[in-house]
């Protein structure tokens, strides 16, 4: 029989070791002296100078505004994939493949992939007209859409099919279905995906630096630029910033996903 107490110190060991470094990152971000390491009091002063860093401000908007319409784009493909592995006939397991191929890619192969293809593309129709925003965000939702469809799958498997039936012998066509009961069933996953290749997309520094141009640096390029000379404590102010905004849309996440499941009760 195994020991609760030793149950717990186990659990709790885990945690440490996966939050005990991004706690320390938000309090030193904190600190008032500029050595991340030393703690020499209270201050927000690094707030103030990371919102008046132009460079950070335009990589960050640059950053929301891709991962943001990446993916809203990997969601949908990402629906519509599903929907056709999880309910469509021959050719599923070819579409399988492609779709699942991205998880288990290397980012280097991806972004270099990519690159040639929107060079080749420049040259045989002259679009996109070199790299920039476009490409990152056609890049980030590439990939994206195959996290994205891993999890819609997994919670279209699960719906049953006999409410959608009985909308549909009450005179309902297909998208009405579709649209009235299949999506509002999925909006849980389509929450979760949506976050998950959100994240991935804020996250990218490998893919998006392939296809990036000048003007265009994402805030990971432009944050891993900063860390190559040292870490400063605006890095950490930064990254406190992220984790906030990231946790705001988790618990967001969760509330959907408990609302959703009150009826069932």
């Amino acid at each position: 029989m195994r020991s609760p107490v030793a149950l717990r110190i186990v659990v709790v060991a885990g945690f440490l070791f996966l939050y005990a470094p991004i706690l320390s990152l938000v309090i030193y971000s904190f600190n008032e002296s500029r050595l991340v390491t030393v703690w020499s009091g209270f201050s927000l002063k690094w707030y103030g100078e990371l919102l008046s860093d132009p460079q950070i401000i335009g990589a960050a908007w640059i950053s929301l505004k891709v991962a943001f319409l990446s993916a809203s784009i990997a969601t949908v493909l990402g629906t519509l994939a599903a929907l056709v592995l999880v309910r469509g006939g021959r050719g599923r397991a070819v579409l399988g493949g492609l779709v699942t191929a991205p998880l288990v890619m290397p980012e280097v192969i991806i972004g270099l992939s990519l690159l040639l293809l929107f060079v080749a593309m420049e040259g045989l129709i002259g679009w996109p007209g070199g790299r920039g925003l476009l490409t990152i965000v056609i890049a980030h939702a590439t990939f994206g859409a195959a996290f994205a469809t891993v999890v819609i799958e997994a919670r279209m498997v699960t719906l049953d099919r006999a409410v959608e039936d009985a909308a549909q012998d009450l005179g309902a066509g297909p998208l009405r279905v579709f649209f009235d009961v299949t999506l509002p069933a999925l909006a849980p996953a389509l929450v979760s995906a949506w976050l998950l290749a959100f994240t991935l997309s804020l996250d990218d520094v490998v893919i998006a630096s392939f296809v990036a141009g000048p003007g265009s640096s994402t805030l990971p390029m432009v944050i891993f630029s900063k860390v190559r000379l040292g870490v400063s404590p605006e890095v950490n102010a930064l990254a406190t910033l992220v984790i906030v905004l990231v946790s705001c849309l988790v618990l967001i996440a969760a509330w959907v996903s408990a609302r959703q499941r009150v009826p069932e009760a």
